[in-house]
């Protein structure tokens, strides 16, 4: 949220959800951060290697600041596309204004 604060409309987090934690948090967290940031996130994943020791679940996403998925890849390799409006960003934060509801006096983003 702090980078929401910043003026970001659009959260990028590289990931690699295991075969475990990735079909039950994966989605999950990224419309959840996309919701409490009220913006866009972008969340990629390395594919699947079936040689690999390592299984990651795959699956990078696209998802809008009302949470829903606009895109999204499954294990193998892909390129994700989605278009956005960055205008979305505002309508969202504009009609439910959390931002306006925050102790700012509690923490700062220092940098």
């Amino acid at each position: 949220m702090l980078m929401r604060r910043e003026g970001a409309s659009l959260l990028v987090f590289p990931g690699a959800f295991n075969m475990t934690t990735g079909p039950l948090h994966w989605e999950l967290l990224q419309r959840s951060r996309a919701v409490d940031n009220q913006c866009f996130v972008a969340a990629v994943s390395p594919a699947r290697n079936p040689k690999s020791s390592y299984q990651a679940w795959g699956h990078s996403t696209m998802v809008s600041p009302w949470g829903k998925v606009l895109a999204t890849t499954e294990h193998e390799p892909a390129i994700v596309y989605a278009e956005i409006d960055l205008a979305e960003v505002e309508d969202v934060r504009s009609g439910i204004p959390i931002s306006k509801q925050k102790r700012d006096d509690l923490y700062k983003l220092s940098g």
